[in-house]
């Protein structure tokens, strides 16, 4: 038996999960279909980093959007996702980094975006007193900040369905296919049929893409993070470098989590990935060699998720080229979590009124079709 929705969202990650949520808000009754459970991959095990930082730019309206989401996440979701805003720093570890930084910013302004902000070794050693005195400065973004990840998708997925959208976990969706005007997925014994199906199956959003005839250039990857031992508190904002592959956070319990952008070897068949330790000592000497305050600690865990990442690390993002009623929503490339909130509300809003005001337009799967753009 088929059964009748509004919309039908493949993928309960953070995405999939926000834009249920907004769906509801708009009066739609919408089904989400998740094969394992909500945030099973990259949405519940990445760094939780709140980043306007650094983004490519044209992702940056979408990124503001969210930010002004992420600042009343709790009167959202009825729950504060254990969101704080220390900001997130940028380190220039040397000249040539700082002159990068300062080009940067200058583009920005000329654009209209004030939310990055070039700071000098002073202000540097303000925000991170613990850095190491040859950093000759970096830039800011204030109202930056991380949220515990798991905690944010589920949040998402449990209001979402108090507001009635229909979860179904455990069960993959299958015979994706449009006939007579509908999308009908198949979930286990169980049919659905809706005018509107999202792709927003993370990983697995390239194949249904594909399998649709508009094929992206997209890989699965599987960025790994690791937990220190506790070390005295030394630092409230989160840190990235602009040179080498590193971001770090400390948790209020003197625990250091470090990422950064080095890739495990994914299984996405089994569900699984193989960790690359040298990688992982890499970031590990590289915090050592900025934070000496690190340099006692041990590692205690470390993990990967898996994701996919397009080739210009740029999200596909907004409706088919090809087929009225579909809609993507993958390919964050390992900065997807900070996206997740505004990018429900602009894909219900793409699908309820037909457009949004937030600027999307360098983001749509368009790019990779010449001939239907």
């Amino acid at each position: 038996m088929t059964k009748l929705a509004d919309a039908i969202i493949v993928g309960g990650g953070i995405h999939g999960c926000s834009t249920a949520l907004h769906m509801c808000l708009a009066g739609m009754k919408p089904v989400l279909i998740e094969k394992d459970y909500a945030g099973r991959h990259a949405s519940g095990v990445n760094a939780g980093g709140v980043r306007q930082l650094a983004r490519h730019i044209p992702e940056i309206p979408l990124s503001i959007r969210s930010m002004g989401i992420w600042e009343r996440i709790a009167e959202l979701l009825d729950d504060d996702c254990s969101f704080e805003s220390h900001g997130q720093v940028l380190v220039a570890e040397n000249d040539a980094e700082l002159e990068a930084c300062r080009a940067r910013v200058a583009e920005l302004n000329a654009l209209g975006f004030t939310h990055e902000e070039l700071i000098d070794a002073a202000e540097l050693r303000r925000l991170v007193p613990a850095v190491a005195d040859t950093c000759p400065g970096g830039i800011v973004s204030r109202r930056d900040g991380a949220a515990n990840p798991a905690q944010t998708t589920t949040a998402f997925r449990r209001k979402a369905a108090a507001l009635g959208a229909t979860v179904c976990e455990g069960v993959a969706a299958s015979n994706v296919r449009q006939r007579d005007g509908l999308w009908h997925v198949d979930v286990g014994a169980d049919s659905y049929a809706a005018p509107v199906l999202v792709n927003a199956a993370g990983a697995w959003a390239g194949r249904i893409a594909d399998a649709l005839g508009e094929p992206v250039p997209v890989e699965t990857v599987a960025p790994m993070l690791m937990i220190t031992s506790h070390v005295p508190h030394f630092i409230d904002p989160v840190v990235i470098l602009r040179g080498r592959k590193l971001s770090f956070k400390q948790f209020a319990n003197g625990t250091v989590l470090i990422g950064g952008g080095h890739l495990a070897t994914p299984d996405q068949d089994r569900n699984e990935t193989v960790l690359d330790w040298r990688s992982l000592a890499v970031s590990a000497r590289t915090v050592f060699e900025l934070f000496p305050v690190m340099r006692g600690a041990t590692i205690v865990r470390a993990w990967a998720g898996i994701e996919a990442k397009t080739k210009d690390d740029l999200p596909v993002f907004g409706p088919s080229a090809r087929h009225k009623g579909l809609y993507h929503q993958f390919g964050f490339s390992l900065h997807g979590f900070q996206l997740g909130p505004g990018a429900g509300a602009v894909m219900a809003e793409l699908i309820v009124n037909g457009g949004t005001q937030t600027r999307i337009g360098d983001l749509g799967i368009g790019r990779f079709h010449a001939s239907t753009t």
